[in-house]
Order: C-alpha cells, then sequence, then structure tokens
C-alpha cells in the first residue's frame, strides 16, 4: 500500500475538532516547569565546557545498497531491532581504529 502525501496550507488547513481544543486547554493549563524540554532553558554551571563535540555531531546517512553474508546479517538481526544501525556502528568503530593506527 503506497502512502498518501497531504499537503497543506494555512488557506486548506482543517479547522481544529473540539477534542483538538480540550487537549491544547489542558496543555496551556499546566505550568512550563511540568514538562521535558528537548534543549534545557540554561546549561547547568560548567556544563557547556564540558561538552564534547560527539555531544552535537549527528553525521548525515545516506542509503546504500550492499550485499552481506546471511549469517551476518542473521546474527545481527537476532540482537533485536536495530541491526542497520549495529551494522553502522560496527563500521564506524573499524573506521576510527583504522585512522587512529594510521594517525601513529
Amino acid at each position: 500500500m503506497k502512502a498518501r502525501v497531504v499537503t497543506y496550507t494555512l488557506e486548506t488547513l482543517p479547522s481544529l475538532t473540539e477534542g483538538q481544543r480540550a487537549n491544547l486547554r489542558a496543555l496551556s493549563a499546566h505550568p512550563d516547569h511540568g514538562f521535558d524540554s528537548v534543549a534545557p532553558k540554561k546549561a547547568p554551571n560548567g556544563e557547556w565546557e564540558k561538552a564534547e563535540l560527539r555531544d552535537f555531531y549527528r553525521p548525515l546517512k545516506r542509503q546504500i545498497t550492499t550485499r552481506v553474508d546471511a549469517d551476518v546479517l542473521e546474527w545481527l538481526k537476532s540482537q533485536g531491532k536495530g541491526h542497520q544501525s549495529r551494522i553502522n556502528a560496527i563500521l564506524r568503530r573499524e573506521m576510527q581504529a583504522a585512522l587512529r593506527a594510521g594517525a601513529k
């Protein structure tokens, strides 16, 4: 089944339902300190100084097609969800080890 893409503009955006409005009213009644935010408004003392590039770096992902031995793929999948992330982590670990070895 192919996913259908729906696009709205300000003119075509549907009105909120009464249930959605009730949810918004309930949320607005809560104080802000009751919610976790994605980024803190102010970092605790000394936290920015301890931050490292790895804390902010998020590499771009590219989709590729590759062939992997069947037993290797089954082993990765047998460890649960995230086998593609595990493949990437293994490759990154090997890349970093090779870079460190070449830097000596």
